[in-house]
């Protein structure tokens, strides 16, 4: 005779439903609807989403029959669970945020998929770091360090327990993926073209000829007035044909 073990875990379910952007992780079937998601035992909030396949990384609210929790919520059966992004533009208080505050000051670590992704968004003036050798728990250590979001193609990354501000980066394409950023996290008034280093990140400043003038070529030096150099790397740039370029690529960003 077979008799119930006291220590199995009842199979329970809760109803999910995922908000905005937040959908692009589920299967088209449980996209912008309510579905049941089963579960053994009591579960964490935490563990029950990422089980459905929704990165925690990406998410600023969750509410339980109406009443804001955070990760380690435990689910007993039978709640509503709703599931909202990262609220980088607005401020949700008194709502129990799982995250300190939004970072105000739009700070950015890349992954090693990005890399001409990181190069624009250094031109138009956000702080990115970015190493095409660094692996996703020293991206995770930086971005925790220095209160960085991180932008990855790489859902891993963001389902990491540690990992506190993330965005999934959805196209492919450089020009795309900036226009996708700046309107996800509502960037649009941050931009400061030209005023970091391409290559390494750091600030851009000011500087005569005298100072530059054994650096770079004579000719370079007769034919442009204004010269910029970065503080870390001491890149020079001047407005060349290179300049004009990337001021198209602005404007071509700007329209959209």
């Amino acid at each position: 005779m077979n008799y119930p073990d006291e220590h199995a875990r009842a199979s329970r379910s809760a109803d999910f439903r995922f908000y905005e952007e937040l959908n692009d992780f589920l299967p088209e079937e449980r996209r912008k609807v309510s579905f049941r998601q089963n579960f053994q035992g009591t579960p964490s909030v935490r563990d029950a989403i990422q089980a459905i396949g929704v990165p925690h990384g990406a998410i600023d609210l969750i509410l339980v029959d109406g009443l804001s929790v955070d990760f380690s919520h435990r689910l007993q059966g039978g709640e509503r669970v709703a599931v909202y992004p990262v609220f980088e533009r607005l401020d949700i208080s008194p709502a129990t945020r799982l995250r300190a505050e939004p970072l105000r000051c739009s700070r950015f670590i890349l992954d090693v998929h990005l890399g001409k992704l990181a190069r624009y968004m250094r031109m138009l003036g956000f702080d990115t770091a970015y190493s095409n050798d660094w692996d996703d728990d020293t991206i995770i250590e930086i971005s925790l360090e220095q209160k960085r979001i991180i932008l990855t193609r790489d859902l891993g990354i963001l389902k990491q327990r540690r990992v506190s501000h993330g965005y999934w980066v959805r196209c492919s394409e450089p020009l795309d993926q900036v226009q996708e950023v700046l309107n996800a996290l509502d960037l649009s008034r941050q931009l400061r073209p030209f005023t970091r280093c391409l290559e390494c990140n750091g600030d851009i400043h000011a500087v005569g000829k005298d100072e530059i003038r054994s650096h770079i070529a004579r000719d370079i030096v007769d034919r442009f007035d204004a010269f910029w150099q970065c503080a870390e790397c001491r890149k020079i740039y001047w407005q060349g044909s290179h300049y004009q370029r990337m001021q198209e690529r602005i404007k071509c960003i700007n329209r959209n």
